[in-house]
């Protein structure tokens, strides 16, 4: 079921697509490498960000995950709602901090924000849309339920709901 709603679509499970993105938090040149982030100390070296040494005299600029945590401007949401969650809210959530740790060893843009108590249950923020997407994607292999994302293409943002 698709359906347009203030800039989103509505995609069930099955129709998620690869995400064709322009992101304000990447950098609109190509940055001079090596260029370490002053916040994470994560590096820009052969086109991509990642964890290591910088050598002295590196450009510094933050990276773009660090830029948004600073905005406190998430790319993605993911909802976690219902009766197993209340039941079973650590074991949830160890899962997602144990697959955010995984994801940043190879992609350190890739991190969670915040993790937040709600009325509805426990908002989980991300620096990125495919970590919240791998996080949706998670909860629901390993304990099923309901999952529903929601994409705004023109803001790069994801907002994924999860619920059993």
């Amino acid at each position: 079921m698709k359906s347009e709603r203030g800039g989103f679509r509505m995609l069930k499970r099955e129709q998620l697509f690869q995400e064709l993105v322009h992101d304000t938090y990447k950098a609109k040149r190509k940055l001079p490498e090596p260029t370490r982030c002053p916040e994470c100390g994560a590096v820009f070296l052969r086109g991509r960000w990642t964890w290591g040494a910088a050598p002295a005299g590196a450009h510094e600029q933050k990276c773009p995950a660090c830029h948004r945590i600073h905005d406190k401007f998430p790319a993605g949401y993911v909802t976690l709602k219902g009766d197993f969650l209340r039941e079973h809210r650590d074991d949830i959530l160890n899962l997602l901090r144990n697959h955010e740790a995984k994801e940043k060893t190879e992609h350190p843009l890739e991190r969670i924000m915040a993790i937040e108590d709600t009325a509805e249950g426990v908002l989980v923020t991300t620096t990125d849309t495919h970590l919240a997407r791998d996080f949706a994607e998670a909860l629901f292999g390993a304990w099923k339920g309901d999952l529903e994302f929601h994409y705004n293409k023109e803001e790069n943002l994801l907002r994924a709901t999860w619920s059993r």
